[in-house]
């Protein structure tokens, strides 16, 4: 946890009792730990939204393989041209 070890923590409990007093150390502890709830549970919705839009979208995207097909063009509707190759240009004299 936050790399506190036990003796950190330990420490730095005794100066909070010591700071804010018996009485009002678990109030403190109290809200703490709704507030780290409350975070929690604002990560977890937020987490479960973006795995939601994730799949929306691998669900409206087409598959791979429709991509791939889609991607390539037909050799007969778009032709390629030839490299050139100085080799079978004529020379000129």
């Amino acid at each position: 946890m936050f790399g506190i070890g036990m003796p950190e923590l330990l420490l730095i409990l005794g100066l909070a009792l010591i700071v804010l007093g018996p009485k009002k150390l678990p109030d403190l502890a109290k809200a703490l730990g709704k507030g780290l709830a409350e975070f929690r549970r604002a990560t977890d919705e937020l987490k479960d939204e973006f795995r939601q839009m994730e799949r929306e979208v691998e669900d409206s995207s087409p598959p791979a393989s429709e991509k791939k097909d889609n991607a390539q063009p037909d050799s007969e509707d778009h032709p390629q041209a030839a490299p050139a190759d100085s080799h079978s240009a004529p020379e000129k004299k």
